[in-house]
């Protein structure tokens, strides 16, 4: 399929996926989430007929290339959704690394092939399970303001200051759902905590809790 220069669609590996529904072909799907680690999907059959793009190769340069709309030929295939959260901040990175030019254009492209489809994927997750009583108790013990900036809940709903609430110890990290562990912030330092992850909200918020009357 080659790095540089244009792709053909009759020309080796392109030639066997596309006539893969007659030539007696099977084709297995590996997926790449982290650098030398491959996941197989499963086996799996053109959905679509394959259809052309403009991408830059390896040397940046445009050129065209084929895709190749695919399906599992069975459903069990279900990725880790934390897996998929860490490739998609991945992509985030690569894409903060180019200018605004370049952004741009790779919006566009892309916006163009997205249209008229709806795309997703089945995955498989885990989820922590959270008391509602011990979240509840911890917006209550805030009184409406977030514990971190010290400022008001943004708003209200249904007569309540809306705030997040947020574990010291990430549960996904072993942190445990308890009212010692669990602290309400308003939804901007929520994000912050988690994107910048700075000792020293972790530090405030930890003394709160010390301060707090259970």
């Amino acid at each position: 399929m080659g790095q540089v220069g244009d792709q053909k669609l009759d020309y080796a590996q392109n030639r066997t996926l596309m006539e893969s529904c007659n030539n007696g072909v099977t084709v297995h799907l590996f997926e790449v989430f982290k650098d030398a680690e491959y996941t197989y999907a499963g086996i799996i059959e053109l959905a679509e007929p394959p259809f052309e793009e403009i991408e830059p190769d390896k040397n940046n340069n445009k050129r065209i290339v084929y895709k190749f709309p695919l399906k599992l030929k069975t459903s069990e295939y279900c990725p880790n959704n934390d897996t998929l959260i860490q490739n998609e901040e991945k992509l985030e990175k690569a894409i903060l690394r180019k200018n605004v030019q370049e952004i741009r254009e790779l919006a566009i492209e892309k916006s163009n092939s997205n249209k008229n489809k709806h795309l997703f994927r089945r995955v498989s997750t885990l989820t922590y399970e959270r008391s509602p009583a011990i979240k509840e108790y911890v917006k209550e013990l805030a009184k409406g303001i977030c514990q971190l900036c010290d400022n008001k809940a943004p708003f209200e709903v249904k007569g309540k200051p809306f705030l997040h609430v947020h574990h010291i110890e990430y549960l996904s990290k072993g942190g445990e759902d308890t009212i010692e562990n669990a602290i309400a912030v308003c939804p901007n330092c929520h994000a912050k905590i988690h994107q910048l992850e700075l000792e020293e909200d972790k530090e405030k918020l930890l003394r709160k809790v010390q301060e707090r009357n259970l």
